[in-house]
């Protein structure tokens, strides 16, 4: 049973509407349009929005969207064949009002399609009974049955099947030993027969002479190993006993205490720079103001130069017959016409570091997009294609929600509590370089700030946080504001609880006035379920204002699969109703992949959530904001 079926304009304007249900069809279809299609992500008719099941098609020609909508936990086949008869009917039956593409006729315009709607969904209803069900398959309809019962009887030596095939090879031995006693030397083992041999009449086939000769070299050469490895071990408890650590002349011995050097300090305690080139930590640009990401070089502009230059001096009349060589005139465009234009753009974007099936599914989005839709006389399916995925591309990373931390934090100010952040992601990607890089970027904008050493897992953790705590007071020392300590590191040593570590700093934050608590986890694998049950555990307990997961630029199809399995995880392991998911993406190392920038595409597509930050260099102002424009123009770039 349907519970709705709407047919609206790609304006926003109902032209017709089926209730089947007396919940009103507007909820699904707003959050349809909200997530699909204003996000461009029509690649799959189907989108699931709590307890219902939305199918939709796209008419381009007509610019009109059918809906229907029906329980998610029902089957019905014939939903996809009632979506077209709908869709043909609806169209040929109205072509006339649609076609004046003006608001004012569809308002005033009058569909009466209920009395068709229901005779094609009763229609479609039957179609699916009158299928019959499939029967099981009769032991006398296989083939196992058309078999005599010869056929199956099985030799002691070997299968019958393989008789014939291994007369015949041994046929090609016969001629290949006849040539001369080496070949017959080398055909027939003379040392250890076997008991399928040329002794008990049955010769062997290249196959198993190859096959046996391999045994022979490993039974012979696996003894020699198996005596030296007992030897080696033989001879390991002699010399175990007798060694000792080795004491060199001008280098000197050192107890154990004295190679720890980080010196426990108390939470609150201001440490001391040592003497350092602040110049080379802090970096070259303006701090407090995050600049867009720029993806061109200096490389790409001497191209770009050097391939004008020869396109001056061709004749304008090859030029002019090039150019209008792919036009395809006033038509509207089908699925065969695009099938190869949409084949180089997806290997294209599969090159550039896109996962294989977000490629695949942009690709779809595209081809849905512009199918029916008829092209202008003076454009080729190629510009029509590229131009149309550039604007899904752009459309893409500029997903629903965007993140403003400084306006969220002077918010969080004024109802005198600190902002939280927590940093996630998997091992080595750069979290704690990059929280380091924010702090800076808060600084500069006169925020104070806490950072948690929630990771009590990695050896060196603690000590990393505490050397960027110490440069970061150094380029801002209490002297510039007033006697305030600007940034301060809470740590708690190794082996602790991360939740309780991160709910004693943010307790210790609002107790001491500071405005933004920065947690910093350990780094774990997707896969491994207890650490990603105490990272839910952390986020479900201190609830912070915003969880960032830290990935790498470099990931093509890993991607996907850590985006999901963090997601998934903090959904199944948290203890709440509406688990807090990620909220926001810190794109690192993004100065290493010069124009494959396809990792920013491919986590924004999973989790519908705005890249926050981009990681440039190794100093405190390599910090960027995503620019969509200049990412998907060097995505595009040949």
């Amino acid at each position: 049973m349907l519970d709705f079926f709407t047919i609206f304009s790609k304006g926003g304007l109902v032209l017709w509407c089926f209730q089947g249900v007396s919940d009103s069809c507007t909820g699904p279809v707003n959050a349809l349009i909200r997530s699909v299609l204003l996000q461009e992500r029509g690649g799959n008719n189907s989108f699931t929005h709590e307890a219902l099941t939305l199918k939709y098609k796209l008419d381009n020609q007509f610019e009109l969207v059918f809906v229907v909508g029906f329980q998610k936990i029902l089957t019905l086949t014939y939903v996809d064949k009632l979506i077209d008869d709908v869709h043909r009917l609806f169209r040929d039956k109205y072509r006339t009002e649609i076609q004046q593409q003006s608001a004012l006729s569809l308002l005033n315009g009058t569909f009466d399609f209920q009395n068709d709607f229901l005779r094609l969904l009763r229609e479609a209803e039957e179609s699916s009974k009158i299928r019959a069900p499939t029967t099981m398959k009769k032991f006398e309809d296989s083939e196992k049955a058309k078999k005599p019962v010869r056929s199956m009887i099985e030799t002691r030596g070997e299968k019958p099947k393989e008789k014939a095939k291994n007369s015949r090879k041994t046929k090609g031995a016969k001629k290949e030993g006849s040539d001369g006693p080496l070949a017959t030397s080398k055909a027939v083992p003379a040392e250890k027969p076997g008991p399928v041999g040329p002794e008990n009449g049955v010769e062997l086939s290249k196959e198993e002479l190859i096959r046996r000769k391999r045994e022979e070299f490993m039974q012979k050469h696996g003894r020699g190993m198996e005596k030296s490895g007992k030897s080696a071990k033989s001879d390991a408890p002699k010399e175990k006993g007798k060694k000792a650590p080795r004491v060199w002349a001008l280098g000197g011995s050192a107890p154990k205490e004295v190679l720890d050097y980080s010196t426990p300090t108390t939470n609150g305690a201001p440490e001391v720079a040592p003497p350092e080139d602040i110049n080379l930590i802090r970096g070259t640009g303006p701090g407090g103001q995050l600049q867009d990401l720029d993806c061109s070089s200096s490389d790409d502009e001497g191209t770009a130069q050097n391939s004008t230059k020869p396109s001056a001096t061709k004749g304008t009349l090859g030029g002019m017959f090039g150019m209008l060589k792919g036009l395809v005139g006033s038509k509207s465009l089908t699925r065969e016409d695009m099938e190869s234009v949409l084949d180089k753009m997806r290997d294209h974007l599969i090159a550039k570091n896109v996962a294989a099936d977000i490629a695949v599914q942009l690709c779809e989005s595209v081809a849905s997009k512009l199918e029916g839709k008829v092209m202008g006389t003076f454009s080729t399916v190629t510009s029509t294609v590229k131009q149309a995925l550039q604007e899904s591309l752009v459309q893409i990373l500029q997903p629903q929600r965007r993140v403003d931390m400084l306006r969220d934090i002077m918010d969080a100010q004024r109802h005198q509590r600190p902002y939280v952040v927590t940093f996630c992601g998997v091992n080595g990607v750069g979290k704690s370089t990059n929280l380091a890089k924010i702090s800076f970027w808060l600084l500069e904008n006169r925020f104070s700030v806490l950072i948690a050493a929630c990771d009590t897992f990695r050896a060196g953790a603690v000590e990393q946080l505490r050397t960027h705590t110490r440069r970061l007071s150094a380029l801002h020392p209490p002297e510039k504001h007033g006697g305030r300590t600007m940034v301060q590191l809470f740590e708690k040593g190794y082996g602790k609880d991360a939740a309780g570590i991160a709910m004693e700093a943010i307790a210790f934050a609002r107790n001491q006035g500071f405005d933004v608590v920065l947690v910093d986890t350990a780094g774990r694998m997707q896969d491994n379920a207890p650490l990603m049950t105490a990272l839910a555990k952390l986020i479900t307990v201190n609830a912070p204002d915003l969880v960032l997961f830290v990935g790498e630029a470099l990931v093509g199809n890993e991607a996907v699969d850590q985006l999901v399995k963090f997601n998934r995880a903090l959904a199944d392991h948290s203890m709440a109703q509406t688990p807090r998911l990620i909220d926001g993406i810190v794109l690192t190392k993004f100065d290493t992949i010069d124009d494959k920038v396809g990792a920013a595409i491919s986590m924004t597509y999973i989790t519908s959530k705005p890249i926050v930050f981009v990681g440039t260099g190794q100093t405190y102002c390599d910090l960027r904001s995503l620019n969509a424009k200049a990412v998907v123009a060097a995505l595009m770039k040949a």
